[in-house]
């Protein structure tokens, strides 16, 4: 890692992260039948579709303008967050005004524009699809099949961390050990800065999916990721690796080998909405959270006979 990250002083100038990327090209095959005619993404959570909590997340972390990568068949993505002339008029010559100003408030809360991954070559590949959009800029880096609600965005979180230290940032949590084969793992020392303390931690290694008895430690890589215009570079130099794809992960560690990278253990709780039990965890507990269906629908959890 670069003397820059091992030095408590904050950098002179770092660009404001004012970009998010948020890969939505895949098949969503783990799904199916459910995906064979709509994206993953927008499958229904509680009252919404999951690409919208993580668009909310966005908003919330500050975030201006959002780069969504899809594929063939993602279309009701984007018209999600477009305008809907004919369902505004609808809704407001009968009257529904509170869903009508729900309707607007999807296309206007912020600028999404959008590029298409024309082969299923992996998240680093989407995530280089959206270099000409995002420039030579810092950027967020989002997925949409893991959702972290709360008053205090993840993203936001790593925002801080980078604009704080001008070193990208990746979020990190426990898992248990007996688990490690089924995430990407970090590795890495503390590294207490500022008001992080020691929940920030230099990257020394990064492996996708380890044996327990391999793993570097038990923190997963979480979702979500705020990376400098340099990871670009890093991904044009990346060799496929599993299935041909070029994994981010493979990225990471050449950024973090040669300008640093953080790994920040988040305030907040995840819910991997990727596969169907996680999904349906997702579903029950942010029901449990919901203002206007949380009490009602605990009640009916109490009298099932289970």
């Amino acid at each position: 890692m670069t003397a820059t990250s091992d030095s408590n002083a904050k950098p002179a100038h770092v660009k404001k992260v004012r970009k998010a990327v948020l890969p939505a090209a895949g098949l969503g095959t783990r799904f199916l039948p459910a995906t064979k005619a709509q994206p993953k993404e927008m499958l229904n959570v509680v009252d919404k579709p999951q690409i919208q909590y993580v668009v909310e997340e966005c908003v919330a972390s500050g975030i201006e303008h959002i780069i969504i990568v899809t594929g063939r068949g993602k279309s009701s993505i984007e018209d999600h967050f477009d305008f809907s002339p004919e369902l505004e008029h609808f809704l407001e010559t009968k009257g529904k005004h509170q869903e009508l100003k729900i309707v607007r408030h999807i296309s206007d809360m912020v600028q999404v524009s959008y590029t298409r991954q024309k082969e299923p070559l992996g998240l680093g590949h989407a995530v280089l699809v959206a270099k000409d959009l995002v420039g030579d800029e810092p950027f967020a880096v989002l997925l949409g099949d893991v959702l972290i609600p709360g008053e205090n965005p993840a993203t936001k979180q790593l925002i801080k961390v980078y604009e704080a230290t001008g070193i990208g940032a990746i979020a990190v949590e426990e898992v248990p050990r007996e688990k490690t084969h089924l995430y990407g793992i970090v590795g890495g020392e503390a590294a207490p800065q500022g008001p992080f303390g020691e929940r920030l931690l230099r990257i020394r290694e990064l492996i996708e999916k380890p044996k327990p008895e391999e793993a570097p430690s038990n923190l997963s890589i979480t979702g979500r990721y705020v990376l400098p215009p340099a990871i670009f570079d890093c991904l044009e130099r990346t060799k496929p690796g599993a299935g041909g794809e070029i994994q981010l992960t493979d990225a990471m560690k050449i950024l973090a080998k040669e300008q640093g990278l953080w790994a920040y253990i988040y305030e907040g709780i995840s819910y991997d909405a990727g596969d169907k039990l996680g999904f349906l965890i997702a579903t029950v507990e942010l029901a449990l959270q919901n203002k206007k269906l949380g009490e009602p629908f605990r009640n009916y959890l109490k009298n099932l006979k289970l």
